[in-house]
């Protein structure tokens, strides 16, 4: 296998057991640079190093957890709803596991090679400088639509808590500069602490969500059994609302786009696999039951986020106690684009560690304009579903579809192609880039599509509006 240098360095080969090469990692910076730093430069290069590399395999779990399990999961049981029980709980297993599998393969590129720092580094691995700037566009556009869900959903959150007339862009300005304020720590390690109370967030918001609609059918006439649950799709199910429904379980499952960036901060990135198991399950469980349970209570009318079908006053006490995981797992899409664009500007200097005063200045200040810009985005498309359903269809289906199926057959594979286990993988990876495809020409269509109708149809606020986003 032929491999480019992605970083323009003279790296060091060395051969492993196997006689492949591995390229072990560039030296921080361009020419003799460390070796000319003073003691006070040098005491900065080094806390930086200490800084971004502490994170180990149960914190990279966390990270991953807040990242993942978030806005997903709300968008989970109204997809149910348009599918029916019986596909949405097919597709919640079998997408889960795929998603795995291909997190598994980002992981693989990463400890054959130490240098990759972020997705765009293995774009340039694949494609040279055109698949680093096609990477980079596509992750940074990507991290900034994922902030301004989340600012969206934080607008939506203080709505239904407050019952306010108070306008809805303010809701969206207080969301923002929430956001802001949470990404400020530049390190995963320092945001993992925030993770703990990030999945309890969820996980008690969706058991209030649950237990609510279950006691809300059992009260109704009827009971649970006059509930008009389908196992098959909702009759007269269009294409753009399919692609809809499975695009936002794929949106769910999109933790693969940022883990070369966590696994950068790992003190032993080997143990990656452990967090993508326990993550990948944990995911799988969580999504199957809570789409499951609420559509089963709920029925054919089960709105997007979930929590909005919990009645007036539980809606309002799961969305209050869903507000960290709403503004931390949106947060840390801001870090991991600040860290891509820091990172990338200050590439030989001892600012990207940003333990200075101008490593501060620049990081706040990136961050506050990536910020602003996710604002904007949450007031232009001020609609759930289809905003998940629009990234996962132009990204998503990239980061954990084609991108690591191409990965496997151009940097992972090894020996020969006639070998049966190398058969069989290049069969499941061909799959797998095929589903990508589908998904980013099929779910950009619908995505759009729809977006065009409902603002025909005068189903969602203008932009800029005071009137309600749902």
């Amino acid at each position: 296998m032929g491999y480019n240098d992605i970083t323009g360095h003279d790296t060091a080969k060395v051969m492993d057991s196997d006689n492949e090469k591995v390229y072990a990692a560039p030296p921080p910076f361009d020419g003799d640079m460390v070796g000319e730093m003073s003691e006070a430069e040098r005491n900065i290069y080094d806390h930086g190093v200490n800084k971004f590399n502490r994170l180990g395999w149960k914190r990279l779990t966390v990270v991953l957890i807040v990242e993942a399990i978030a806005l997903g999961s709300l968008s989970i049981p109204s997809t149910f709803a348009k599918l029916g029980m019986v596909a949405g709980v097919i597709c919640c297993v079998g997408l889960g596991l795929i998603a795995i599998y291909t997190s598994y393969v980002v992981g693989q590129v990463k400890l054959l090679f130490p240098q990759v720092a972020h997705y765009a580094d293995a774009g340039r691995l694949m494609w040279g400088r055109f698949g680093y700037e096609l990477i980079n566009f596509m992750l940074s556009l990507m991290l900034i639509l994922l902030t301004g869900s989340h600012c969206l959903t934080g607008t939506i959150a203080f709505m239904n808590i407050t019952k306010s007339d108070v306008c809805s862009v303010v809701f969206a300005v207080v969301s923002a500069v929430i956001l802001l304020l949470l990404a400020v720590p530049p390190s995963f390690t320092e945001m993992a602490i925030l993770g703990y109370v990030d999945f309890a967030s969820i996980l008690i918001a969706i058991g209030i969500t649950i237990i609510g609609t279950g006691v809300e059918a059992t009260n109704a006439p009827g009971g649970l059994a006059a509930v008009p649950w389908s196992a098959w799709p909702k009759e007269g199910l269009t294409f753009a609302e399919a692609f809809i429904a499975i695009s936002n379980i794929i949106f769910a499952y999109s933790f693969a786009i940022c883990q070369f960036s966590f696994m950068e901060e790992m003190h032993t990135p080997k143990d990656f696999v452990k967090s993508i198991w326990a993550l990948g399950i944990t995911e799988i469980v969580i999504y199957t039951i809570t789409g499951a349970t609420i559509y089963a209570f709920v029925g054919p009318d089960v709105k997007g986020p979930a929590l909005l079908s919990a009645g007036n006053t539980l809606s309002r006490v799961a969305f209050g106690i869903a507000l960290p995981v709403i503004f931390i797992s949106g947060s840390i899409n801001t870090v991991v684009f600040g860290r891509l664009v820091h990172g990338r500007i200050f590439a030989n200097s001892p600012i990207r560690f940003v333990n200075t005063p101008m490593g501060w200045l620049t990081w706040i200040g990136i961050i506050t304009a990536a910020t602003i810009v996710a604002f904007v985005v949450a007031e232009v498309i001020p609609f759930f579903e289809d905003l998940l359903s629009l990234m996962s269809a132009l990204f998503i289906s990239g980061f954990t579809f084609y991108f690591p199926a191409l990965m496997w057959f151009i940097l992972v594979r090894k020996g020969s192609w006639t070998e049966p286990k190398n058969l069989a993988l290049a069969a499941l990876n061909f799959v797998i880039l095929i589903i990508g495809l589908v998904v980013l020409v099929g779910g950009t269509y619908s995505s759009i599509d729809d977006i065009i109708n409902n603002y025909k149809t005068g189903s969602v606020r203008g932009v800029f509006t005071c009137a309600s986003p749902e």
